[in-house]
């Protein structure tokens, strides 16, 4: 008796079959979202590994699919946004490691915090096509899921401080044509009509019908067909009686502010600014990249006066360099600077760098944070400039100027851009070495010529340096971890604004509110 009675206390239950199963599938799902996420930045800059972006976002497509409840939809895109951001953003690893002895500890916590925290929009965008599309898979749930993700990456460049990086319209950054798109609906709506091509053919192996590869096809053939049209006419002239010098000194970011690289690094701009040219003509402008300078160059009557030096005579120089603000009442304040200076040593204009890097050029909730460092040198933060205006500069047509980070984001400078004639982007991407980041930066870079209908140059310490005509083509480049100039002329803006120019974002975003708004109201009327 007591032996029955023990053997029925140590008696576990029977597991069901059908749900140790289910817990099973659920598992490998998660996994498949974390590892889709993990491999479709290959499809982005540098590689551009086209079949991951169709595995990457068709696979998630069907794995939502299979997702029936919202709370599950948001795991899973949490899933694949950690390991997609993970895996695209492990460049800024390579920050951490410029000062390595101090930063370099929370190289790998801030890395997994970073991606945590973007993840929540990829999860945000999945959690809101199952909410829009309900219960069902198909054709409606492919639409409100392209469009929830497009939502997402809008607003990812736009909560907080916004980060629009590898959106997925840079997909498409190794062929010029496809990029046209941007001109008439930006790059968040190049990004939707991206969602829907890579999730069709995974729509297609769902359904078990072949019609949604057709479209797939179609809408591809369209997209191509339309950027090759747009760059069948010929280009813009150049504009007349213009030189300009690209100088890219790539300096290690370890030996930037070092005090006693100063001259050296000074010494080195100026004799690459009077370097034989290859076409026998000397340059009519010089341009430097972001804090070439290692000085206050405002405030060094020297330094400026060796620079003038070297300035072409009726010409001009564009140099980065750091500012000090004089109407802050809570102390110093240092600007992120574009400086304009010509043959006398007169500085000209000055454009201040409007939109600032977090934990970089400044702490945000700094009265939480007072503890940690920002990464650039010095203990001050710098203050963001307020002018958006076309910075003037003689001799060439005024320029809307963008500073490193500034130009990720979509329609930045959209304002100025009615009244300049090229883009200037200045960036020291030194910091991020010969990792993927500076090719990333580049090809944002390169949107914001399209969009506009600007030429775009881009000045860079260390790579890469480029000139691009108004159609974002590119015509010559230096390219990553090189020392030397860039001799060449300035294409010419086309001679109409584009489309996007004129309205920016303001399509995209009445598409998708007019989908989600009927998607919803068809809900309804089937719910009731």
């Amino acid at each position: 008796m007591k032996a029955e009675r023990r053997a029925a206390f140590i008696q576990f239950p029977v597991p069901d079959k059908a749900e140790v199963r289910r817990s099973r599938v659920e598992l490998l799902q998660k996994l498949a979202g974390l590892g889709l996420g993990a491999v479709t930045p290959l499809a982005f800059a540098p590689l551009h590994l086209l079949p991951l972006l169709f595995i990457g976002f068709g696979g998630l497509f069907l794995l939502l699919e299979r997702t029936r409840s919202i709370g599950g939809a948001f795991l899973l895109g949490w899933l694949f946004g950690l390991g997609s951001f993970a895996t695209g953003l492990g460049w800024i690893t390579e920050a951490f490691a410029v000062d390595a002895e101090r930063f370099g500890p929370f190289a790998l916590p801030a890395l997994a915090a970073l991606s945590a925290g973007l993840a929540l929009f990829p999860a945000l965008s999945l959690a809101a096509a199952r909410l829009v599309a309900g219960r069902r898979g198909g054709a409606r749930l492919l639409i409100a899921y392209a469009v929830c993700w497009a939502a997402g990456e809008w607003l990812r460049g736009a909560v907080l401080t916004g980060f629009p990086w590898n959106l997925a319209g840079h997909a498409w950054g190794f062929a010029d044509a496809p990029l046209q798109l941007a001109a008439f609906v930006g790059v968040h709506g190049l990004g939707l009509v991206t969602i829907i091509l890579a999730a069709l053919p995974a729509l297609g192996l769902s359904l078990r019908r072949a019609w949604p590869f057709g479209v797939a096809a179609t809408l591809l053939a369209l997209v191509w067909a339309t950027g090759a049209a747009r760059l069948a006419v010929p280009p813009p002239p150049d504009v007349p009686d213009v030189r300009l010098r690209l100088v890219q000194p790539n300096v290690a970011q370890s030996l930037k502010w070092e005090p006693s690289e100063r001259r050296r690094i000074l010494s080195d701009l100026l004799t690459l600014s009077q370097a034989p040219g290859s076409s026998g003509e000397g340059p009519t402008h010089l341009l430097w990249p972001e804090t070439a300078v290692p000085y206050l160059v405002a405030e060094e009557p020297a330094v400026r006066a060796a620079i003038a030096a070297v300035v072409p005579r009726e010409g001009a120089l564009v140099t980065g360099s750091v500012r000090r603000g004089l109407d802050s009442a809570e102390g110093p304040s240092m600007r992120n600077s574009a400086l304009v200076l010509d043959d006398t040593a007169q500085i000209l204009s000055v454009y201040d760098k409007v939109r600032l890097v977090p934990f970089g050029e400044y702490m945000p909730f700094r009265a939480w944070l007072s503890g940690i460092p920002k990464l650039t040198e010095g203990t001050v933060d710098f203050s963001p400039g307020t002018d958006l205006s076309p910075l003037p500069i003689p001799g060439l047509p005024a320029a809307v100027t963008l500073i490193c980070y500034e130009v990720i984001f979509p329609g930045r400078g959209s304002g100025a851009a009615r009244e300049a004639g090229w883009i200037l982007t200045l960036t020291n991407d030194a910091w991020f070495g010969r990792s993927w980041g500076p090719h990333q930066h580049a090809l944002a870079a390169r949107m914001r010529a399209v969009e506009f209908g600007l030429p775009m140059v881009r000045v860079a310490n260390g790579g890469i340096s480029f000139v691009t005509d108004a159609y974002g083509r590119e015509r010559q480049r230096l390219a990553l971890g090189v020392r030397g100039v860039l001799d060449t002329a300035l294409p010419a803006a086309l001679p109409g604004e584009t489309l996007y120019a004129r309205l920016g974002d303001q399509p995209f975003l009445i598409a998708v509110l007019a989908s989600l708004a009927g998607m919803a109201a068809t809900r309804r009327e089937r719910a009731a």
